[in-house]
């Protein structure tokens, strides 16, 4: 599987996050769906890490 370089968190309108790689944020269809954007993070592991903080924190809902 190719892994790319970087990995972002994205908030969408229901409140839940997504981790997505840097390529699909450059696609216009993923940014019009955004509501709050955290990144770029260099691992998907990385983003994972930063996503359970966010759910945490209160700022993402789990899924």
């Amino acid at each position: 599987m190719n892994n790319p370089e970087q990995w972002y968190v994205i908030k969408r309108p229901g409140g839940n996050c997504d981790i997505i790689p840097c390529q699909e944020i450059e696609g216009d269809n993923q940014v019009a769906e955004t509501i709050e954007k955290w990144g770029p993070f260099s691992s998907q592991a990385e983003a994972i890490a930063r996503r359970i903080g966010l759910v945490r924190a209160g700022k993402c809902k789990l899924l």
